[in-house]
């Protein structure tokens, strides 16, 4: 009676593997470029009357709005200036509240935040209002910006001609969400799974 051979199973090769990780990061690409493309379908346009809530979120036409792209010091937030303390988050409302007053705002975007406000980039007069209060010393770059801020921390204006907290760790430290423009819904979810999955994948293959 002949033996059996014991068959154990093959060991996939790595390329297999990483085709298998390639395959679903481009599904996973593929849906969130679908869904992305969904949301901007549902674009807002709005303009109206306007009420400033704090440095860098505002009420139009009765829609709670956060400019996107930057981040200015929270309403009951201090800085320093000279080592003097000083209100940087009430400065950085009147900073806003001027810049509305100059004409019509028109605002436009399509995502939400963890409080359903929209996420949108406001103008005054055709001029970009997160640009202006940027390159005034009133917020911080926060994903856009970039030039902005580093013009104001050049010219030593608003926050930069002193000392302050990042409104993200102020927050923190005060019990409020460090990323308080995160996106809610699917699309948010879907771009974690994505980064996840890269970093994991990195971390395997080195």
């Amino acid at each position: 009676m002949t033996k059996r051979r014991r068959r154990y199973p093959r060991k996939r090769s790595p390329w297999w593997r990483l085709s298998d990780v390639l395959t679903t990061v481009i599904l996973i690409g593929v849906l969130v470029l679908a869904v992305d493309r969904f949301q901007r379908q549902a674009e807002v346009s709005l303009s109206g009357a306007v009420t400033v809530n704090d440095g860098d979120t505002l009420t139009l036409s009765g829609e709670r709005i956060r400019l996107k792209g930057l981040d200015a010091p929270e309403y009951s937030q201090t800085c320093s200036r000279n080592g003097v303390a000083y209100s940087c988050g009430r400065e950085a409302r009147s900073m806003l509240q001027r810049l509305v007053s100059s004409g019509k705002v028109v605002c436009e975007g399509y995502e939400r935040d963890r409080y359903e406000r929209l996420l949108a980039r406001c103008s005054v007069n055709g001029k970009d209002i997160g640009a202006a209060l940027v390159e005034a010393g009133g917020a911080v770059a926060y994903g856009d910006y970039d030039r902005e801020e580093a013009m104001a921390r050049r010219a030593r204006k608003g926050i930069w001609d002193g000392t302050f907290d990042a409104p993200r760790d102020w927050r923190a430290r005060h019990g409020g969400p460090a990323d308080e423009t995160r996106e809610a819904g699917l699309l948010q979810r879907l771009r974690e799974f994505f980064r996840g999955l890269i970093k994991s994948w990195s971390e395997e293959t080195t």
